[in-house]
């Protein structure tokens, strides 16, 4: 089966995937959605408060829920969470239902995008860069096994990450189209 027109954002919190994501569903014009805001429209609770009281376990089964509803979609930029590969069939279906690139960012730079976000239950904690350490160190190899590109994004502005992401899909898409 081809894979269909969708593309799909994976990689740590503070990659910037929600803020490319946008910029990127309007240069290709398509839809965008956040799997996270999501979570949360369909629930009425921001994600700390799941956490909270379902634990990370209940927040994972929300989280697989949506990406295999919005991975069904067509024509679509979805910008997952960090944590989405975690779920096997999370990762069949981002593999299976689009072009999938990874975000990839240095845990400096991580740190200093989430640094002041108390919306990452995750890194409420008193050292914040060994639990990004840790996260990478458990996730990096699954964000690799579902891309069809890896996009370094250190020091660089949106527009040029949104510009080789376009540039990348695009020869993917002629590629597919040829075969």
């Amino acid at each position: 089966m081809a894979k269909s027109r969708n593309v799909f954002l994976v990689g740590p919190m503070g990659a910037g995937k929600t803020t490319i994501g946008r910029q990127l569903a309007e240069v290709l014009g398509k839809s965008f959605k956040d799997s996270d805001h999501e979570i949360v429209r369909r629930t009425g609770a921001r994600i700390p408060l799941i956490f909270e009281i379902e634990g990370e376990e209940g927040f994972r089964r929300r989280e697989q829920d949506v990406i295999d509803a919005l991975t069904a979609e067509k024509d679509l930029v979805l910008a997952t969470g960090g944590g989405a590969v975690l779920k096997p069939e999370n990762r069949a279906h981002l593999s299976g239902r689009g072009t999938v690139f990874y975000l990839f960012g240095s845990i400096d730079q991580l740190l200093r995008r989430t640094r002041r976000d108390r919306n990452r239950p995750l890194l409420q904690t008193d050292n914040p860069r060994a639990r990004l350490e840790a996260l990478m160190a458990e996730r990096d190899p699954l964000y690799r096994e579902v891309a069809d590109a890896v996009i370094y994004t250190d020091e660089r502005s949106v527009r040029s990450v949104v510009k080789e992401i376009v540039a990348r899909y695009r020869h993917m898409e002629k590629e597919r189209q040829a075969k």
